[in-house]
């Protein structure tokens, strides 16, 4: 019998990967709960500089290579992201399997013109196939499509996956610039 995946080493979330085209070339990427970096990888081979925060020193030391490490808890401390006073701007801030709901509008603030949030997490209905189970920890229907109001939402799902069995919302927002080729509207591939 095999062991599962230590956290963050699994292969990168089909979401993101999907999702991974909207950040600028080279662009800047925050990994929020970045465990031992899967989405970091990803990125960092595909020519981003890559930023990862945890909570956990060993999954920082296990990803210190890729790029800028912060070890912080940021459910009880400060956001350890901070530019003359303001959350610091990435073209691409990517969440998941993580929910700490006060930390919303951080996320939103350290998202630069053009940014792109990745988020993907549990939602509502989760409780009856596994964990996370507590409401804490999942979201509730729409709840990142309200949130992420002020952005441009390019893609959202929200319902049942059978491997592994789970319930997820997940989007694809940007931080439109308003600045467009032309006057023609901003053009995002799906």
């Amino acid at each position: 019998m095999s062991l599962p995946p230590v956290h963050g080493t699994e292969a990168p979330s089909a979401w993101v990967q999907r999702w991974s085209h909207l950040v600028r070339p080279g662009g800047t990427v925050l990994d929020v709960a970045c465990g031992h970096g899967r989405h970091l990888r990803w990125f960092a081979q595909r020519g981003h500089p890559v930023t990862g925060v945890d909570r956990s020193a060993e999954a920082i030391l296990a990803v210190a290579s890729l790029g800028t490490m912060l070890q912080a808890d940021i459910e009880n401390g400060p956001w350890p992201l901070l530019q003359d006073g303001q959350p610091q701007a990435f073209d691409a801030v990517v969440v998941t399997n993580y929910l700490w709901r006060a930390l919303f509008p951080v996320l939103l603030q350290s998202l630069a013109p053009g940014g792109v949030l990745i988020y993907e997490t549990f939602t509502a209905g989760n409780e009856t196939v596994g964990k996370p189970s507590r409401p804490d920890f999942l979201l509730q229907p729409g709840e990142l499509l309200d949130v992420c109001r002020p952005l441009r939402v390019v893609a959202y799902e929200d319902g049942y996956l059978a491997a592994p069995e789970r319930f997820v919302q997940r989007i694809a927002a940007v931080r439109e610039t308003g600045l467009s080729t032309a006057g023609a509207p901003a053009r995002y591939p799906l």
